[in-house]
């Protein structure tokens, strides 16, 4: 197949890649707390994590619990388009689409996301693991980020670990040439805290000079499950350097 027609045209609405430095350190809390506040600023925001794995119900028609989170928080309206490659087995896509005979159709999952940029201002797409989880032969998730022109947002715990962590997923994004738009802290203590929460933030912004967007505590409340969100966006918008991430789209479209 012709490499070429895998890249999305580069006139295109603006949006941002939410990235990790491992899987369940809390991308898809960062992307629904980003898409309630831009929303909640008059932004028409679209949502996709175009890879997932681990879904739920039957072969015909699998949900992403991630996916539908999101479609909640952004309140989209089409589902095939936010979720189009998904897979019942909670494993690396290419090894899930291996075992369920299918797989991950690059040019599908661009042409959705084409098509969401008709329909929404500004789109967050949501990573599946890290950088470079593989999605097929020769085919990471840093691939997918090119081939759709995005800048990314990595996602890390504060932990022990974490610098090590981090720093590797930003050499990983530098590398393949990936914009860093900054990095998120989630799961941080608010009250006694590690030496480690408290001092690696600052070690990885010295390290590596992305910037820290901010850190978010554990919400109260936020329940994925039932999709429930407890007070995400306040919390967001109070720890969250929102105009870092989306540029001056925050400034122009006046708040409600």
């Amino acid at each position: 197949m012709d490499r070429r027609v895998w890249t999305v045209e580069r006139v295109m609405k603006p949006g941002i890649f939410i990235t990790g430095t491992d899987t369940d350190v809390g991308k898809t809390v960062v992307s629904a707390g980003l898409a309630l506040v831009l929303r909640g600023r008059g932004m028409k925001v679209g949502v996709m994590k175009p890879v997932a794995t681990g879904c739920y119900g039957s072969d015909e028609k699998l949900i992403s619990q991630d996916a539908a989170f999101l479609m909640e928080a952004a309140q989209n309206e089409y589902p095939p388009l936010t979720s189009p490659s998904r897979f019942r087995n909670p494993l690396s896509p290419n090894v899930a689409a291996m075992l369920e005979k299918k797989e991950v159709d690059v040019p599908n999952i661009l042409k959705s996301y084409r098509e969401l940029q008709k329909h929404y201002d500004f789109i967050i797409v949501e990573g599946v693991g890290g950088l470079m989880v593989p999605l097929k032969k020769d085919y990471y998730v840093a691939n997918l980020i090119r081939d759709m022109g995005l800048p990314i947002v990595i996602v890390s715990y504060a932990g022990l670990g974490a610098i090590n962590h981090t720093l590797l997923t930003v050499d990983a994004a530098t590398i393949r040439g990936l914009e860093v738009r900054g990095i998120i802290f989630n799961r941080v203590a608010v009250a006694n805290y590690s030496l480690a929460e408290l001092t690696n933030p600052k070690v990885i912004h010295d390290l590596s000079g992305v910037p820290i967007l901010g850190s978010l505590p554990n919400i109260e409340g936020l329940n994925m499950d039932n999709c429930q969100f407890g007070k995400l966006k306040e919390i967001f918008q109070e720890r969250i350097r929102v105009d870092k991430i989306a540029g001056n789209l925050v400034g122009a479209i006046p708040q409600k």
